[in-house]
C-alpha cells in the first residue's frame, strides 16, 4: 500500500510544476523581448500600377515603348519601432523558415520612434528614387548633368542663418566649383576662422555669402562652415516615380531603374516573364546590398516570380537556405541586370551570373 504522505508530495510537486508551467507560458506571450521580426511583404510591378496610378509617368515629349511582363519590387514587413514583441512570438517566427528574428538595436538603433524611423524610411526612398532615375537614364543614353547642393545645415554652425537647404553652391572664393568633393577641398585650403565666400543660387538669383568658418571639433586645423553636401540633378526628360510613402528605404532603387530603363528603350527586358529583386542604386549603377533577402525572396516567390535579382553582397545569404524556386541572378551594377535580363529575354537558358 502506497504510502499517503508520499502520494501527498508527490501530487503538491505536480501541482507547482503545472502551475508553474502556465504561468511561464502566459508570462512568455505577453512579455516583451529586443527583437523585431522580418516577414515577408508584398511585391509591387513597377511596370504595372501602385495605389491605383501608373508606376511610372512620363513626360508628353517623352518617346516610350510598349513593355511585357513585370518587374517586381519586394518588401520586407517589420515589427513596428513601438510595438512589443513577445517571447512566445519571437519563437514562432524564428521556428517559421521564411521569418527572421533580429536584435531591435540592428533595425531601429538607439531606441528610434516611429516618427523617426518613417522620417528615415521617406528620406531613404526619396534619395532611391532620385539616384534610380539618373542611373536609369545614363544607361538609356541621356546626359545627366549635376551641380552642388546644401542639403543639410549644422544646428548652431556657421551657416544655420546664412544658407539655406537646397541652395546651389557655384564659387568658393569665386572659384568654380562642380562636385561636393570640389567644394570641400576648396573650404579646406583656408584657415579656420577666415571668412570664406560662398557663391549660392537661390529662387533664380545669385549671391556671395560671406561665412566665417570655424575649427573642426576634432582637428582644429580644419575650418568648418557648418553644411552638409549633395548633388542636385538636372533631368533631361520629365519622369515621376509615383511610389507613395506607404513604403519606404532605398532597396526598391535596383527594379525602380529597370522600369525606367525598360519603358525607355525598344523590346522588353522581361521576355514576358514575372521578374523580382531587390538592391539599392547608386548615381553610377552600382547595386548595394539590403537587408532581408531572404524575406524578400519569399515575397517574390508567392507573387509568382521565377527570376531574382540578387545584390552580389547580398548572394552567401540568398543561397543559405531554400531558393523558394526562384533562380537567384547576382548582378553588381545596373548594366549587369540589363544584359542578363536581355541573355534570358531572348534564351530562358542563357548563361548568365547567378548566385550558385
Amino acid at each position: 500500500m502506497s504510502d499517503p504522505s508520499k502520494l501527498s508530495t508527490r501530487y503538491t510537486t505536480m501541482v507547482v510544476a503545472a502551475l508553474s508551467l502556465i504561468v511561464l507560458t502566459s508570462l512568455a506571450s505577453i512579455l516583451p523581448v529586443p527583437y523585431v521580426t522580418l516577414k515577408p511583404g508584398p511585391a509591387f510591378d513597377t511596370l504595372g500600377e501602385f495605389d491605383g496610378k501608373p508606376t511610372f509617368t512620363f513626360g508628353k515629349d517623352v518617346t516610350t515603348y510598349p513593355t511585357t511582363g513585370s518587374l517586381d519590387f519586394t518588401t520586407v514587413s517589420v515589427t513596428r519601432p513601438g510595438g512589443h514583441l513577445s517571447l512566445a512570438a519571437a519563437i514562432a517566427a524564428y521556428l517559421d523558415g521564411d521569418n527572421a528574428v533580429v536584435p531591435k538595436s540592428l533595425v531601429y538603433p538607439d531606441d528610434q520612434s516611429a516618427r523617426q524611423s518613417n522620417a528615415d524610411s521617406a528620406a531613404e526612398l526619396t534619395s532611391s528614387k532620385d539616384s534610380s532615375r539618373v542611373a536609369a537614364l545614363r544607361a538609356a543614353g541621356y546626359t545627366v548633368s549635376s551641380r552642388v547642393a546644401v542639403t543639410g545645415l549644422v544646428k548652431g554652425g556657421a551657416s544655420e542663418k546664412l544658407l539655406k537647404v537646397g541652395d546651389v553652391v557655384t564659387k568658393i572664393d569665386g572659384a568654380a566649383v562642380s562636385t561636393p568633393d570640389q567644394t570641400v577641398k576648396a573650404v579646406g585650403a583656408r584657415e579656420p576662422g577666415e571668412t570664406i565666400d560662398v557663391t549660392v543660387e537661390r529662387k533664380g538669383g545669385t549671391k556671395v555669402v560671406p561665412i566665417k568658418s570655424r575649427p573642426d571639433q576634432d582637428d582644429p586645423t580644419i575650418p568648418r562652415i557648418g553644411i552638409t553636401l549633395g548633388e542636385k540633378y538636372r533631368y533631361p526628360i520629365a519622369i515621376t516615380n509615383n511610389v507613395g510613402s506607404q513604403i519606404g528605404g532605398p532597396s526598391a532603387g535596383t527594379m525602380f531603374a529597370l522600369a525606367i530603363y525598360d519603358n525607355l528603350t525598344p523590346g522588353a527586358l522581361t521576355g514576358g516573364k514575372r521578374i523580382a529583386g531587390t538592391g539599392e542604386m547608386g548615381v553610377d549603377g552600382t547595386v548595394g546590398p539590403i537587408g532581408g533577402v531572404r524575406q524578400k525572396m519569399a515575397g517574390a516567390s508567392a507573387a509568382g516570380a521565377t527570376i531574382f535579382l540578387v545584390p552580389a553582397a547580398n548572394c552567401s545569404e540568398a543561397t543559405s537556405g531554400d531558393d523558394n524556386g526562384l533562380m537567384l541572378v547576382k548582378i553588381t551594377k545596373l548594366d549587369d541586370a540589363i544584359s542578363s535580363l536581355e541573355s534570358l529575354a531572348k534564351d530562358p537558358k542563357a548563361t548568365v551570373p547567378t548566385c550558385s
